[in-house]
């Protein structure tokens, strides 16, 4: 308990450095309120325009979870699938390198043409980004069970099935959680960028739409609650993953 406070503590003195030094900066360099908002214009926003900006979130945040879910399932699936299926691992693991060689703002304006401007493409743009690190991460940790475990199953007379979820699998999931919190700090990115390539709402759309009119306080303020959310999912990801997975490939032996 006392730990958790003292890390708020730390957060909030960090964040007040932070807003002193820029009011500090945009007051002492003059910058225009079009170049750089001050942090007090900015919160102005924040308070004044709530209710909009707390629309945009939402859809946007609806983008961010679904592809953070899609894309967290069919990477397991898939890492699963690699390590069964020889076949298809020399099939698929080509095409995972080229589907992340291929940037997303290529890819971005096709999935706004073939699915239109709603939820979908922004939530296929979030699945494949978030599709990617999970694969590999859990993938690796699948292939990398130690042998000792692996000849201990064997021993016992498991088969392959049984191997595959009861030892490697768990063998896995510290590997997996490490995929989860990469996948949670790319997954806004996607939903941003699907949203300004083709939206009529959310955090994106907002932040071009007040880009165009010289908003730049309205702008930041999009900005800020991006982050925020962005925050959020990561440290609620990472401690749903140490809640979940908290132990390491050193002691799974008790865990069998």
């Amino acid at each position: 308990m006392y730990n958790n406070m003292l890390k708020l503590v730390k957060i909030f003195w960090g964040i007040l450095i932070f807003l002193i030094f820029w009011q500090g900066l945009v007051v002492f360099f003059k910058i225009p309120e079009f170049l750089l908002p001050s942090p007090i214009l900015v919160g102005d926003v924040l308070v004044n325009k709530y209710s909009i900006l707390f629309q945009d979130a939402k859809i946007t945040g609806i983008e961010i979870i679904l592809g953070m879910i899609f894309g967290s399932l069919l990477g397991i699936i898939n890492g699963l699938l690699l390590q069964i299926f020889k076949s298809f691992r020399s099939v698929m693991l080509p095409m995972l390198v080229v589907s992340q060689a291929i940037p997303i703002y290529a890819i971005a304006p096709i999935l706004v043409l073939w699915l239109g401007f709603d939820l979908a493409p922004k939530v296929v743009m979030s699945t494949i980004i978030i599709f990617f690190p999970v694969t590999t991460a859990f993938y690796d940790g699948l292939r990398q069970t130690k042998k000792g475990y692996l000849d201990i199953a064997k021993t016992m007379g498991a088969n392959n099935i049984t191997t595959l979820f009861k030892v490697r699998c768990r063998s896995a999931l510290p590997a997996l959680g490490s995929g989860l919190r990469v996948a949670a700090a790319f997954a806004p990115i996607s939903a941003i960028v699907g949203e300004w390539v083709g939206a009529s709402a959310g955090l994106g759309y907002r932040m071009l739409y007040s880009n165009a009119r010289m908003q730049t306080d309205d702008m930041f303020g999009a900005l800020v609650v991006l982050v925020v959310m962005s925050l959020f999912l990561y440290y609620f990801v990472d401690w749903l993953v140490r809640k979940t997975i908290h132990w390491d490939n050193d002691d799974l032996r008790k865990k069998c």
